[in-house]
């Protein structure tokens, strides 16, 4: 019951943060729509840098609008694989909660070798006149959306017929937000972690009530809330109590340590699942010290949590090659990194 109760907790505080930041990323892309796409046509090297850039960001999104980069022909076959490489998914965030300084420093490796490795795939694809499929018209993220956000007398109105929408979503920002600042959650002393979480709650509150219906309805409730914060939390929950139980009452380090060459090779395998949740059970692994940096990197190289998804139904062929040359980078990294003892 105490490992129960423990794990319940972290999980709530690391799905608070996974929800705010995903709202973070959401609002950002909508003041950025329509830039990227003329930062595209200027070179192909720009195209590999701003790609692995959206990549690196937390989230899905990064990938989904490299996708529709790659669907409208504004971004090349290796540019998009070095997108994939650098994305990590949903499992940003919780990296982000979980271990901070080593996430930035993984999602700037990641960053790199999507630029290197997009430029090598383009190489490769070019010797093996492989010939990527032609651009549709798949409509951009957010498109027909120029803002998201409302005056200030907006925000009264709406506040004084205050939606049952938007009500929701105040109360799952509040309840959390009032635990941080009475110790019933998160760090129980006051230093920068629990600052920064009610900062960044109070921040995404703000943003709520200031905030179009339509966006809170389709972005935060539809997409965000809907599909995404339930399994975030319900993964998360899981995987750090099976771990924790693993620890208690089997010999689950000594394992690990014993099959450290299947762990990388299956932790590669794993990342070809086009899902979030499986790959939470490698954070949560990584976080307690019970696999190597090599491992997390592996997986992390070859993982794109949803981001492969829109493209299976615009391109099978080039969703399964940009799978295999990820697949064949991360296990190559992955043994590099295992070799040097990381």
């Amino acid at each position: 019951m105490e490992l129960f109760i423990h794990n319940l907790k972290e999980a709530t505080m690391i799905t608070v943060f996974v929800f705010v930041m995903m709202v973070f990323i959401d609002y950002l892309s909508i003041f950025t729509q329509g830039r990227i796409d003329k930062l595209m046509k200027k070179s192909k090297f720009l195209q590999y840098i701003v790609a692995s850039l959206l990549g690196a960001t937390p989230g899905c999104l990064g990938a989904f609008m490299s996708v529709s980069l790659y669907a409208h022909g504004l971004i090349s076959l290796g540019a998009l694989t070095g997108c994939m490489i650098a994305t990590s998914g949903d499992e940003s965030f919780i990296m982000l909660a979980m271990f901070p300084k080593k996430a930035l420093l993984l999602f700037f490796f990641l960053f790199l070798l999507g630029i290197i490795f997009a430029y090598l795939v383009d190489k490769v694809v070019a010797f093996l006149k492989i010939k990527p499929s032609l651009k549709c018209n798949i409509p951009s993220l957010h498109q027909d959306e120029a803002c998201c956000c409302l005056t200030f007398k907006e925000t009264i109105g709406h506040l004084r017929k205050l939606s049952f929408t938007r009500f929701l979503i105040l109360l799952i920002l509040g309840a959390p937000l009032l635990g941080f600042i009475l110790g019933i959650i998160g760090p129980l002393n006051w230093g920068w972690k629990r600052i920064t979480f009610i900062s960044l709650l109070s921040l995404a509150t703000f943003m709520v009530l200031t905030s179009s219906e339509h966006y809170l309805k389709e972005h935060i409730w539809e997409h965000i809330i809907k599909k995404h914060l339930g399994r975030v939390f319900l993964w998360t929950f899981s995987a750090m109590l099976f771990i924790d139980i693993g620890l208690k009452f089997w010999d689950l380090e000594g394992f690990i340590r014993a099959h450290m060459f299947f762990i990388l090779f299956l932790a590669s395998l794993l990342g070809t699942i086009p899902e979030s949740g499986p790959h939470l059970m490698l954070v949560t692994m990584f976080s307690k010290g019970l696999i190597p940096f090599s491992v997390l990197v592996a997986n992390s190289i070859v993982q794109d949590g949803h981001g492969m998804l829109p493209l299976l139904s615009y391109s099978l062929r080039d969703s399964f090659l940009i799978k295999t040359f990820n697949l064949l980078i991360g296990l190559g990294i992955g043994l590099l990194l295992h070799f040097f003892a990381l």
